[in-house]
């Protein structure tokens, strides 16, 4: 078995609202994730750098921006092209409904809208870990 799962969250792009991804951040450390947080104004290379660097199972990125269309696939393309294509990318953020089939399609593991619940986001993340684990 592996050591504790590490969960990497990103905020990419010029988004300057991290809140959001400060609760997150924390609530996953408090359910006994390793959680790197990137701080703001991350580029795709930055993060995927980042997730190389620290060895890490997942991504959580926080797009407020409208970004999401072009800032989740360019991650995902970079940490194949890293050979880390098995980390597990999620997020959140304000992502409309009609975008995220599209997203899921391209590799995206799971998205959490406003509203969402941190027991959601960490039930998710164990299960990924579990899954990882088996």
């Amino acid at each position: 078995m592996k050591g504790k799962f590490r969960v990497l969250v990103g905020k990419p792009g010029l988004d300057g609202h991290d809140r959001g991804a400060k609760v997150v951040a924390r609530a996953l450390r408090d359910a006994g994730f390793e959680v790197i947080y990137s701080g703001l104004h991350q580029t795709p290379e930055m993060i995927v750098n980042t997730a190389l660097q620290e060895d890490v199972d997942a991504i959580g990125l926080s797009i407020l921006s409208g970004a999401h269309n072009t800032l989740f696939p360019e991650v995902i393309r970079l940490l194949r092209e890293k050979g880390l294509g098995d980390v597990v990318v999620f997020g959140g953020g304000i992502i409309p409904d009609d975008d995220i089939p599209k997203l899921k399609s391209q590799g995206v593991a799971e998205v959490f809208t406003p509203g969402a619940s941190l027991k959601g986001i960490i039930d998710f993340l164990k299960t990924e870990e579990q899954r990882r684990n088996v």
